[in-house]
């Protein structure tokens, strides 16, 4: 984690040190390094941890039967290089970048999925929603799902080619994430246990 700077006398010079991907290497947990801190991620509720999940299982799917690309669950790192922000860790993802190994992912995944927890409700909680679409997208991200399991409009895919305007599915349709994952579809209903 950041540390202090200390001068020969051991008088603090600054009590800010920018964070590196080595220092996200040791963190417990889910964490995103941005504007230079490790912004620690609380654990989530069952009901988004299970529709993480699920997505997450109907890409792993997609995946092996296309043998292409890579599904990713909840707390896993990808490093980007953007000028205020080194990494990304969705709630759930496709990936087609490089096999790093025991690594974070290279790159931004291609499709990310945001699963809104307990606290990601209001006017702040909307602004830093944005903001982390457009740093996916600055990053090659092609499509952001923003999931609200209790609003009407439960999934809210963005595109890379149109950031601002969300295509929206409900109860009963079948979402998509084109072009980032080609012919997959899954039923916005698969996204609650009960249904």
């Amino acid at each position: 984690m950041p540390a202090r700077i200390y001068n020969t006398h051991r008088t603090p010079m600054s009590t800010k040190v920018e964070a590196t991907i080595e220092d996200l290497y040791k963190v417990e947990g889910k964490a995103e390094l941005v504007n230079g801190e490790i912004i620690l991620m609380s654990p989530t509720g069952l009901l988004p941890g299970y529709a993480g999940d699920r997505i997450a299982f109907s890409l792993f799917e997609y995946s092996q039967h296309r043998k292409f690309g890579r599904a990713v669950s909840d707390n896993k790192a990808f490093l980007v290089n953007l000028p205020h922000r080194k990494s990304f860790s969705p709630d759930a993802a496709f990936y087609t970048g490089p096999d790093t190994g025991m690594k974070f992912g290279e790159g931004a995944p291609v499709f990310a999925v945001e699963v809104r927890s307990e606290g990601d409700y209001g006017p702040r909680a909307e602004r830093q929603m944005a903001q982390k679409r457009a740093d996916y997208f600055a990053a090659g991200t092609l499509v952001v799902w923003d999931v609200d399991l209790l609003s009407d409009d439960v999934v809210r895919v963005y595109r890379s080619s149109d950031p601002t305007r969300a295509t929206i599915y409900r109860h009963g349709q079948i979402a998509e994430a084109e072009p980032a994952v080609p012919g997959w579809t899954m039923p916005v209903d698969d996204l609650f246990p009960d249904k």
